[in-house]
């Protein structure tokens, strides 16, 4: 399949880009500036409804890796329908997920300030994906979420949060990308979020 990629150069855009080629995908970069990420890069606004979607016509699906806090949900809903581009799968975090009937991390007691403004912006996407008529998944990751390595395995969740046996909740880069490109060759959460954890 060809998929953009908003976010190749980051740390888990780096991931996906390794684990899409792995598979023989065809992935093209998009960015505000030129990036080495070695793969062709489309220079386009993510918050450029026009220049977007020029950038990504023609894929079969775009995936987002971006920090939610720079990117605007509306615009890029907007452009990947301007552009006839089937399928939207996006990178969100954990402070979405449920840690109790009602509550979210994102409103649990001591959540770090510093983290909210990210976390707050992507509640703000995720509800927007909600209210479209696009066709996206959206991927929350565990609550330690880091680089490490590819197991090739993980649990599927859906809005609570997963925790092991000995109470935490950890998943790697790697084992994300995996997981990502799974629900992009074999659909399995449409127009849903769904969470993946060790």
């Amino acid at each position: 399949m060809k998929v953009a990629l908003i976010g190749a150069s980051g740390k888990v855009g780096q991931r996906l880009v390794a684990e899409l080629t792995g598979r023989a995908h065809e992935v093209t970069g998009v960015a505000r500036q030129p990036a080495e990420t070695g793969v062709p890069m489309m220079v386009a606004d993510a918050n450029d409804r026009t220049a977007l979607a020029a950038a990504i016509r023609g894929n079969d699906a775009l995936m987002v890796a971006g920090r939610f806090v720079s990117m605007d949900a509306a615009t890029i809903l907007g452009a990947v329908a301007d552009a006839g581009v089937p399928r939207l799968l996006v990178v969100g975090g954990a402070g979405t997920l449920f840690i109790a009937p009602g509550l979210q991390l994102v409103d649990a007691p001591g959540m770090p300030a510093e983290f909210l403004p990210e976390v707050r912006a992507g509640k703000a996407f995720l509800e927007a994906l909600q209210a479209s008529d696009a066709e996206w998944s959206f991927l929350s990751p565990a609550a330690q979420f880091a680089p490490g390595e590819r197991t090739g395995t993980y649990r599927l969740g859906g809005d609570d949060l997963m925790r092991d046996d000995a109470g935490n909740s950890r998943i790697s880069y790697e084992d994300l990308a995996k997981a990502l490109v799974d629900e992009l060759e074999v659909r399995r959460h449409s127009r849903q979020r769904f969470s993946i954890a060790y």
